[in-house]
């Protein structure tokens, strides 16, 4: 289980929330939504262990994760704004990559892998030489090798197509039917995961008056 209590963000002296408390079980779908520049990033990022918050803590199955790293990433899948992929490598060369360092176990086929995310035919295209679009769908390619339990999610359907956006959402919640936890941001409307969603709303923090 995640835990975030009484998280309080501030960038460059401006404070974006405070006090801001969630728990993320297993089994859990959670949609973060608000208008952009309420923190909704800063917020992933937080909880994924890639910034520190200004008050607050962020506990996974109950320990500080800034003392116990290693063991949180373990379980972790974040997938940010950028696809974090390995321009000199191939589409196929970067997934294969990913397991070795990350799913060792899985025995997915990884041709197929990148067929449902639409690269059907762009596997041996070195990554540099990709769309933006099509390398973020590299990246989403990660989600089907399975391992981690916890996917941190910053617009995954982001570059997308209507298909794509089915595809993934039958995802997301195999995912969690079989005890795995899911948050993330998203612009687009669900349709497959609408009723399962749990949407956690963030507004601008307004700073309390003296007067």
């Amino acid at each position: 289980m995640l835990e975030a209590r009484h998280l309080t963000c501030v960038r460059e002296e401006h404070t974006l929330f405070r006090e801001l408390s969630l728990t993320v079980a297993p089994g859990s779908l959670i949609q973060v939504a608000g208008p952009n520049g309420v923190g909704k990033t800063s917020l992933l990022r937080l909880l994924a262990g890639l910034s520190r918050p200004y008050g607050g803590e962020v506990l996974w199955q109950g320990h500080n994760i800034e003392q116990h790293r290693d063991e949180y990433h373990q379980e972790l899948l974040y997938l940010g704004h950028q696809a974090g992929i390995k321009h000199e490598l191939t589409a196929l060369e970067n997934l294969a990559f990913f397991r070795r360092m990350h799913h060792s176990q899985s025995q997915v086929d990884l041709w197929e892998v990148l067929a449902l995310v639409g690269l059907a035919g762009l596997e041996d295209q070195l990554a540099g030489q990709l769309s933006a679009g099509q390398k973020r769908r590299v990246a989403l390619a990660r989600l089907w090798l399975g391992g981690p339990k916890l996917w941190i999610l910053d617009e995954p359907f982001t570059a997308i197509d209507k298909d794509g956006v089915q595809v993934l959402e039958r995802l997301l919640l195999e995912h969690t039917a079989g005890g795995g936890m899911v948050l993330m941001t998203t612009h687009q409307d669900l349709s497959l995961c609408a009723e399962r969603a749990q949407v956690l709303h963030m507004t601008p923090y307004v700073e309390e008056s003296l007067c």
